[in-house]
């Protein structure tokens, strides 16, 4: 299907949004209001924007965009698995081309913020950690522990040496006027007790060691010590930030939520341009000089990279929304607001600040310089009813739940409330139908037995750590010989994984699963027995890495109890049993999704039988003509993932409902510009 928009309407301002000069020898500090860059300080606004969220085709499209948007600042984590999947073997390739990214945002003439972290959370698998570090020896994650600090720091050092060796930051010219070190660390510092202060200290002094020339922020953090920045995170920082923890930093936002991410099972979060704009002014009202959007352009989680339970697509709501297209009335909105803002900037930096109650529920900013430049916000906290006000000898009518801007102090240009950015819709055409059977071939999965697998263990082995994220898929089997005492069986199963498929003597019986919030579930299902030997074999399947919390490397997963009950009074306990195990399936293991491989697996006509099993489909077809972004409706599948020439663009899980009765996602997003839409082939679990 093609993705396109509908026409909006915009006002046309006479006005020059400034715009960020890398020129020359740039170089960045700060004080209590600002950040200082050339000797001047600066009102920043800025987007997130992940570079392997995108493909390289759409990088200079979604900067542009935010360019003009008023954005200045391009922000951005730093993926550690994605960049080393193994110890000291590191990828900086197509998507995930970080100097590439950041040199695209200098051509652009915006700065940039590099959140190295290296944990990220970012509801991306693990945390952004490579999986390789739980099996370090000793290693606890995020505390004063040598493994981990170890590893940790070699990577940091990696990342800014690089950045250092294409002259990126801002002391050397280049973009980068703000480094991150760890990420939301205070919301599990006392899960550490004394070990945590003790890392907060190691992990700020060893960035500032490292001498990048620029600031380092720590957010969420109100005891980052000197000279790193704590900064809020959060959809209200005007209302929940405590400040900085100097009176000589600078009030920053690292995370303001544009939405929220969305699980498997979850309504989209919609918050309105109001809302944000409000916040924002908010925000600057009490001194803040640095706003970033998170996101700005979500975009896609391609392959495996989601963590546990969160669609493939990322902050659609955002101001740029998957695809790379305006949402409006949110993008124009904010536009607006940064133009106005921009141009109150010398008060709102250099001006002395005060604020006094004009009413109940309103209060007033006023920022006065000596050159008798004055900008004021009213605010009307109250969300019921349109307020009057008296600021100055003048009477303003207020909105509900709004800020009015009086850029000169006697007249209201800009009210948070009021939008005039008109809302645009997106379209999708459909351009091609794949509701013909002879369009597809299948291979259909064994389901494998005791006596398949190799490995063996005496009880349930924990899910990760026996794949290793190398697959999502570990099947558990094993065998047995009921007695005559077990008429009426039924099949027990408990999981701390997120999917499970159960077959007995490879027919397909039952399938479950948790959800985001449910963290275990459990089934009992009624089964037949056969004479002599029965074998049982269990699909754990998990939907993405945990990514956040203390101790992620101590996390568990996958099968915790497996019975059979026969009566009230005989049960078959199989979870200290003899157990065999395959990783992955079939199909991964001979990459059917890859041209060379697809003549070398035996394909065959669709099969209609009502045996319910795991299953792979290949067909082939032109790519639609145009330039507008592709996307595969897949509404009418159930759960699995899909390959596009090699590229795996994601999973997709349609069967999960909302408690409204629909699918969280169907449309699965194919950029135009990464793959040319030639050969597709998907990977379906029916159940």
């Amino acid at each position: 299907m093609k993705v396109g928009e509908m026409v909006w309407w915009w006002w046309i301002y006479i006005a020059v949004a400034v715009q960020a000069s890398i020129k020359g020898e740039d170089y960045v500090t700060y004080d209590g209001r600002s950040l200082i860059i050339n000797g001047q300080r600066k009102l920043l606004f800025s987007g997130s924007i992940h570079y392997p969220r995108s493909t390289p085709q759409m990088w200079s499209s979604l900067i542009g965009k935010a360019k003009e948007g008023g954005v200045d600042v391009i922000q951005t984590y730093v993926f550690w698995n994605l960049h080393e999947p193994q110890p000291g073997q590191y990828d900086f390739s197509g998507r995930y081309d970080l100097v590439k990214f950041i040199k695209e945002i200098q051509a652009q003439g915006l700065y940039v913020c590099l959140r190295i972290g290296p944990f990220i959370e970012s509801e991306w698998t693990y945390g952004g950690f490579p999986f390789w570090l739980h099996d370090v020896p000793g290693i606890v994650y995020r505390t004063d522990n040598e493994p981990f600090k170890f590893y940790m720091q070699n990577f940091t050092t990696k990342i800014v040496n690089l950045m250092k060796s294409e002259g990126l930051y801002a002391s050397q010219g280049g973009p980068i006027i703000l480094s991150q070190i760890e990420n939301e660390y205070q919301n599990v510092e006392a899960a550490f007790h004394e070990k945590g202060p003790i890392y907060v200290k190691w992990a700020a002094k060893m960035g500032v060691e490292l001498e990048t020339g620029v600031p380092w922020v720590m957010c969420k953090q109100t005891d980052a010590p000197d000279p790193v920045i704590n900064t809020c995170n959060g959809m209200r920082c005007g209302e929940t930030f405590g400040g900085p923890n100097s009176p000589n930093k600078p009030s920053m936002w690292t995370e303001n939520w544009t939405s929220f991410y969305q699980v498997y099972g979850g309504e989209p979060y919609i918050r309105s341009a109001e809302d944000i704009a409000f916040h924002v002014a908010l925000f600057i009202a009490k001194k803040g000089s640095y706003i970033n959007y998170y996101m700005y352009h979500g975009g896609t989680n391609f392959g495996r990279t989601t963590s546990a339970y969160v669609i493939t697509s990322y902050y659609d709501q955002a101001p740029l929304d998957e695809y790379g297209l305006l949402r409006q009335p949110k993008w124009g909105h904010l536009k607006e607001l940064h133009i106005m803002i921009k141009n109150c900037s010398t008060p709102l930096l250099q001006g002395v600040q005060s604020n006094f109650s004009i009413g109940p529920l309103q209060q007033a900013y006023v920022f006065k310089e000596g050159t008798g430049a004055c900008v004021a916000f009213l605010v009307n906290n109250d969300a019921t009813k349109n307020v009057t006000v008296q600021f100055q000898n003048n009477s303003f009518e207020l909105l509900p739940k709004s800020i009015g801007i009086l850029p000169d102090c006697q007249n209201m240009v800009f009210n948070t409330a009021k939008v005039t950015t008109k809302p645009n819709k997106r379209i999708t055409t459909l351009t091609k139908m794949f509701n013909e059977v002879d369009m597809w071939k299948e291979f259909k999965e064994d389901i494998p037995n005791f006596l398949d697998n190799s490995l063996r263990s005496n009880s349930l082995l924990e899910h990760m750590n026996t794949t290793q994220d190398k697959s999502d898929y570990l099947w558990y089997t094993f065998s047995f010989q009921p007695n005559s005492t077990c008429p009426q069986p039924v099949l027990h199963v408990e999981s701390l994984g997120h999917v499970v498929h159960a077959y007995i003597n490879t027919i397909f019986i039952e399938a479950g699963h948790g959800s985001h919030d449910t963290k275990g579930f459990s089934m009992d299902i009624p089964i037949t027995l056969i004479d002599g030997i029965n074998n049982v074999s269990i699909l754990s399947v998990m939907v993405g890495l945990p990514d956040s919390g203390a101790f992620l490397e101590s996390r568990y997963a996958g099968l915790t109890k497996v019975t059979i009950q026969c009566s009230e009074s005989y049960i078959y306990d199989f979870t200290n049993y003899t157990w065999g195990y395959q990783i992955g399936l079939e199909g991964e293991k001979l990459q059917v999704f890859k041209e060379q491989s697809l003549e070398e697996v035996e394909w065959s006509e669709i099969d209609d039988s009502t045996n319910k099993s795991l299953t792979w489909y290949k067909t082939t077809f032109d790519a639609p003509i145009g330039d507008e972004p592709i996307a595969l409706n897949m509404s009418s599948m159930q759960k699995g993932a899909v390959w596009v020439n090699e590229q795996s663009i994601g999973r997709y899980w349609v069967s999960f409902l909302t408690s409204k009765g629909n699918p969280s996602q169907t449309l699965y997003a194919k950029i135009v510009g990464t793959m040319c839409l030639a050969h597709s082939s998907t990977l379906l679990e029916i159940y």
